[in-house]
């Protein structure tokens, strides 16, 4: 052991196993003390005092403290600017180092260099380590030394790297067993998520899943038996196709190398699909970390100078889901209700947003950093720019989601749609998709009349596909 006390400081990897900075600080510590941070600096940019994200962190880190509490250990909770808020734990406890696992976000980065300036001032070490990707930016480059900018050569060089035995999800991350119970003080009092939310000026908000590491286990383990099945049916909204662990891996409460062990372990041609997505996302983290500059803007240079013409009214519409498209407006009500949208979806609203009604995507994107639960700045920003053929690899301008094929395709018979736009559900599968087509006799037989019980289309598709392709072929 080289130190004598460290700290684990807990961010978006809210479990105890398979956790790289937890096993890094048992490795080499006698005592380690597990921390967790409310940030300020984010928690008053937010605009709900009810964000469900602040909801699934709270509870998160109640299990993690009963957990830490049956192991003789606890977890110190704090409120404020972590840049002042950690330096002064580590002073309190006397901590001779910091375990956190990288975070790369620029953000995250710029705080990251100024704690550990602070920590150097007062002899404590700052180390930081690698555990929400598999790989990191800079270690799948090009022949030439370059970032990727296409995904599929980009997996290919991500798996044979894998296959080639520099294996970094193996073995299982542990940590020693025996996290010490510091004496018995203030700090470590148990943390209790409902009190502590009320503390901090948040309420409880209702959540879709259920939060915490042992939750996530339940779900990938409920998942697992159905992943072959992935590629035929993560399409349709209305069936349970998808794993659901985005949530869970935006804050760690299970790890990235956890799925790809499993996925591997189970080689289905379903199984494959769902890796290429956890790939999706690394090519994303990679992204941003190699090219920051695409938060504020258009990856490819060449659409930077887009002038969206989209008006605040057809972005309030589409908001509020009221467009007049069926399959857009269940999408955004759900997103609404629950923080979280299936990922068909996320491509058919973001595509008719840019597309269709010709609105910048980044007022969409802002608007999903503002309510999705599994909100992460890389996945959202990527996606975001691939939906708006702005981005690398992005979807090309002349290929456009036509919202209605979309819904006969991936909702054949509207069983999403009625679940959602229950005013529709009096309409047959083959009217529910496009219902301002039928007679005025079909509307009042389906109880629903266009224009006065759900809205007409706020738009044509086909008149705004060709504006939309006359908008970047001008560039």
């Amino acid at each position: 052991m080289h130190y004598q006390r460290s700290i684990c400081w807990l961010r978006r990897d809210l479990r105890l196993g398979d956790h790289a900075a937890l096993a890094a600080a048992c490795a080499s510590s006698r005592e380690v003390v597990v921390i967790f941070i409310f940030d300020t600096t984010i928690l008053e940019r937010l605009d709900n005092r009810d964000d469900r994200r602040v909801t699934f962190i709270a509870r998160s880190l109640a299990e993690l403290e009963r957990k830490l509490h049956a192991r003789g250990s606890a977890l110190i909770v704090r409120h404020g600017d972590p840049r002042v808020e950690v330096p002064r734990l580590a002073s309190e406890l006397a901590a001779e180092a910091l375990f956190a696992n990288s975070d790369y976000e620029p953000a995250a980065i710029e705080r990251d260099a100024e704690v550990s300036e602070r920590l150097e001032e007062i002899g404590c070490d700052f180390h930081s380590c690698r555990d929400q990707v598999i790989y990191q930016a800079g270690e799948i480059l090009t022949g030439g030394g370059t970032p990727y900018r296409v995904y599929t050569p980009f997996r290919n060089a991500w798996m044979r790297r894998l296959e080639s035995g520099d294996d970094p999800i193996h073995p299982l991350i542990d940590h020693a067993p025996d996290l010490s119970r510091l004496a018995r003080a203030e700090p470590l009092a148990p943390f209790h998520w409902a009190w502590d939310l009320k503390r901090i000026g948040f309420r409880e908000s209702r959540l879709w899943l259920e939060p915490g590491e042992d939750a996530a286990r339940r779900r990938l383990d409920g998942f697992m038996p159905r992943v072959a099945e992935y590629a035929s049916l993560r399409d349709y909204p209305a069936l349970d196709g998808t794993s659901g662990l985005s949530v869970h891996l935006r804050f760690g409460t299970i790890s990235i190398r956890d799925l790809v062990r499993r996925t591997l372990a189970d080689g289905s041609g379903g199984a494959v699909v769902w890796l290429g997505e956890l790939i999706w996302r690394e090519f994303c983290q990679m992204l941003l970390a190699s090219f920051p500059r695409v938060i504020t803007g258009a990856f490819r240079e060449e659409y930077a100078g887009i002038v969206w013409p989209g008006s605040d009214e057809h972005l309030a519409a589409w908001r509020d889901g009221r467009t007049g498209y069926p399959i857009v407006d269940a999408a955004m009500r759900h997103f609404n209700a629950t923080g979280w949208m299936h990922n068909r979806l996320r491509m058919i609203v973001a595509s008719f947003l840019t597309k269709d009604l010709l609105v910048d995507y980044r007022r969409g994107e802002e608007y999903f950093a503002r309510y999705l639960l599994d909100f992460d700045l890389a996945s959202n920003n990527g996606n975001w720019q691939w939906a708006a053929s702005t981005g690398c690899d992005a979807q090309p301008y002349f290929r456009i989601f036509n919202p209605t094929s979309q819904s006969r395709k991936f909702d054949a018979d509207g069983t999403f749609i009625r679940n959602i736009c229950p005013e529709l559900a009096g309409f047959s599968g083959r009217q529910i998709h496009e219902p301002a087509l039928t007679t005025p006799r079909e509307q009042l037989a389906a109880g629903c009349v266009i224009g006065r019980d759900y809205p007409a289309p706020i738009v044509d598709h086909g008149t705004q596909r060709v504006l939309a392709l006359d908008l970047f072929r001008s560039m």
